[in-house]
């Protein structure tokens, strides 16, 4: 017989049910790392005796100073072993790539979309960017340098001051 469908009243029931027991699962697991992480430092950390004269104290401080250097050495260690291990994950799984084939990447298709549209659907709705280049530059006005205009009229200025000092040009105007 063909397998029979169930209604959508008894999935949402059973997926419901499913939800709940997991639920209850975590809440048991965080129970549970809860107490091992008490039991731990219960262990590895016993409660702390302060004593009483400087030599004592002095003391305590080189056997804490030991116990932190002996924890730094273990946590160097185990950080070189995952970085190891992470390495040689990663070639693992280089080596499985290149066993499975060369990756063959698919012919890009042509997409007609302005760079506004583009943003929008990469960005979504919240942000909303123009992309209107020529509005972001800067206006650069020309300023024409007194230099320029001096050299402009270097002709004029010669042939007025042409011929007796420049006078001749004087006595011209004032007749």
């Amino acid at each position: 017989m063909a397998e029979k469908k169930m209604s959508s009243c008894r999935r949402n029931q059973l997926k419901s049910l499913l939800l709940h027991i997991g639920a209850g699962m975590l809440e048991e697991e965080v129970l549970m790392a809860e107490e091992e992480k008490m039991k731990y430092m219960e262990e590895s950390c016993p409660t702390l005796s302060v004593p009483g004269s400087m030599q004592e104290l002095q003391e305590l401080c080189r056997k804490i100073h030991k116990e932190i250097d002996f924890v730094d050495e273990e946590r160097y260690d185990m950080e070189i072993k995952v970085k190891k291990s992470n390495k040689e994950i990663d070639d693992l799984k280089l080596m499985i790539q290149n066993l499975k084939g060369k990756f063959h990447k698919p012919a890009l298709k042509k997409v007609r979309m302005s760079a506004d549209a583009m943003l929008a659907a990469l960005l979504g709705s919240k942000h909303k960017v123009s992309m209107d280049l020529r509005a972001n530059l800067k206006q650069v006005k020309k300023e024409v340098k007194e230099e320029e205009k001096q050299t402009s009229d270097w002709r004029k200025n010669i042939e007025d001051k042409a011929g007796m000092g420049g006078r001749k040009k004087m006595f011209e105007t004032e007749a």
